[in-house]
């Protein structure tokens, strides 16, 4: 069924009130949030002033739901005939991409020296799961590191200092101690800290084995250093918050209910997106601060959340029209617009020094920690067939926390299962 948009359209070019040379171009675009929430009326902004400024472009955003969503409906697009031109997708699922023969890099779209002088304005630590083979596959929008949120009136509490959050692994245990409060009974209360184990395990992990000085895989996603010993070393941390410490509850924390479970002071400490921060500022009743991830041998958070990637099936027009959408979403105002309505960064140097931007942040400085964490950033785990990788290293973490299996044995047999697909693309 048309839309009362394309409909009208229709009806001006059979009445020939619009000339044919006049149409417009059709972009689908698909777009990871759920219809209806805050962050699709930020975009439909978005569309609207592009629309206006480019009225030869028609973008029709389709809004998937989370992150699998959009990349399965996108592929089933494709797959189905009518695909979309472009689409915000994990910043990781580029070597799946890349390897269904989907998608086009921006390198052989650009035109101008103005375009590529866009490509290459983006943080350096943001397009680390962009690129591969010195091509430019995704341009980063809607992208996070994991940051240490705190409750300032609980460690004032606790008598701790609320301008000092832990800096280190053992400053995490120890403040984590002062922070847990037990009843008479002995059940907890409020917990020193959360770091969530659901959702997604692996990027939580990936700051901790950054932190302990070592990534998760190589840049070309054929390799994974799971059984890496600091990155046991990591796992094995990890789960001692709970199982020796008592600062965290041991097994699963969930990834959906943990911000809230920091709103509700159920919590002094989470880890989650910097994707969060407006959320929490907006709802949190309390004093509360924001952090670097706490380091050991160096501090380290992964990059996350998606990138734009251009379809192949679409005609040279199309391409063109895609790449003036990203440029226009990606662009310094748009982008201080996006993370100050959001809480997701900036993505490039230029967005910060844009008044709007400059204002806020002076105003509210835990909007600048995921930007000032990229200097210590690495990327999010991403490999060829990355869902199956995943999900082995998942099946470790959570094997480790529940106490099934040891660090060293579950990471070792998620090592020998990812060598098992990944071998062949070496």
């Amino acid at each position: 069924m048309l839309n009362f948009k394309n409909g009208l359209k229709v009806a001006l070019l059979s009445a020939g009130l619009v000339s044919a040379a006049s149409a417009q171009t059709q972009l689908t675009m698909y777009y990871p949030v759920s219809v209806g929430g805050p962050l699709t009326k930020v975009v439909d902004g978005m569309i609207a002033d592009f629309e206006a400024a480019h009225p030869d472009v028609d973008v029709d955003a389709i809004y998937a739901g989370n992150y699998n969503d959009a990349r399965v409906k996108s592929l089933a697009a494709l797959k189905s005939g009518e695909p979309a031109q472009l689409s915000v997708m994990f910043s990781i699922d580029l070597h799946e991409l890349r390897d269904l023969d989907a998608i086009v890099p921006f390198d052989e779209v650009v035109e101008t020296d103005a375009d590529r002088e866009w490509l290459d304005s983006f943080y350096p630590a943001l397009m680390e799961n962009g690129k591969v083979d010195g091509k430019t596959w995704g341009v980063p929008f809607q992208r996070s590191t994991i940051v240490m949120y705190y409750n300032k009136n609980l460690f004032r509490k606790a008598g701790l200092d609320p301008e000092q959050p832990p800096k280190n692994w053992d400053e995490l245990v120890e403040y984590g101690k002062a922070l847990t409060k037990r009843d008479d009974s002995g059940n907890v209360d409020q917990w020193g800290a959360m770091i969530p184990s659901t959702g997604y395990p692996y990027w939580m992990f990936g700051a901790l084995a950054k932190q302990n000085g070592e990534v998760l895989m190589n840049q070309a996603g054929t390799e994974t250093h799971f059984d890496d010993p600091a990155v046991v070393e990591a796992l094995a941390y990890w789960r001692s918050l709970g199982a020796e410490h008592h600062i965290m509850p041991t097994g699963t924390i969930e990834w959906g209910t943990l911000r809230q479970n920091f709103l509700d002071q159920k919590t002094a400490i989470m880890w989650h997106s910097t994707g969060n921060l407006t959320a929490v500022k907006e709802n949190a009743n309390f004093d509360f601060g924001v952090a670097m991830l706490p380091a050991r041998k160096e501090p380290g958070s992964p990059t996350g959340g998606g990138n734009f990637y251009l379809f192949k099936q679409s005609t040279p027009e199309q391409r063109q029209a895609a790449l003036q959408l990203v440029k226009f979403m990606t662009a310094p105002e748009r982008a201080a617009q996006w993370s100050i309505a959001t809480g997701y960064m900036g993505v490039s140097p230029a967005a910060y020094e844009t008044p709007e931007l400059e204002q806020y942040t002076e105003t509210f400085p835990p909007a600048l920690v995921a930007r000032n964490q990229l200097k210590y950033a690495t990327a999010e785990l991403s490999t060829h067939q990355s869902g199956r990788v995943r999900k082995f290293l998942d099946d470790a973490i959570q094997a480790t926390l529940s106490g099934q299996e040891s660090a060293e044995d579950a990471l070792s047999t998620a090592q020998m299962q990812a060598d098992r697909i990944l071998r062949r693309y070496r």
